[in-house]
């Protein structure tokens, strides 16, 4: 029934300044509309709405994720922006943080400034 529906994505945040800076300046995402109760942006077609919650405590697992066509390219230029990737130490990860999945996907994590858990993964 809504597989001709768009999705759209949500994410908590308290701080909505932060928040801006972070999808919009950091990650690159186009800001569509923003109000006192959410930030709404465009993630390559698909609508990212970053909504302002009062208390929030961060889930342990991820929330959203990009797939990348180079994903070493893409962390060291999100290094260069000072996103630290997260190395977990429960399974092998390269210095990049980057986990080898079973299949052979590369996957590897970063934390916005409230503390989800977002992604990326591909080759």
């Amino acid at each position: 029934m809504l597989n001709k529906n768009e999705l759209i994505a949500f994410v908590p945040t308290i701080d909505q300044a932060k928040a801006k800076i972070f999808y919009k300046d950091i990650l690159g995402l186009r800001l569509l509309s923003e109000d006192n109760f959410a930030l709404e942006f465009d993630a390559n077609g698909t609508t990212l709405r970053v909504s302002s919650v009062r208390e929030f405590q961060p889930y342990p697992f991820t929330v959203l994720g990009w797939k990348t066509t180079d994903i070493e390219a893409d962390i060291k230029q999100l290094n260069s922006k000072g996103i630290h990737f997260e190395k977990y130490g429960f399974f092998e990860q390269d210095e990049l943080g980057i986990w080898i999945a079973p299949g052979g996907t590369k996957v590897a994590w970063f934390k916005d400034p409230d503390g989800n858990t977002l992604s990326l993964s591909g080759c």
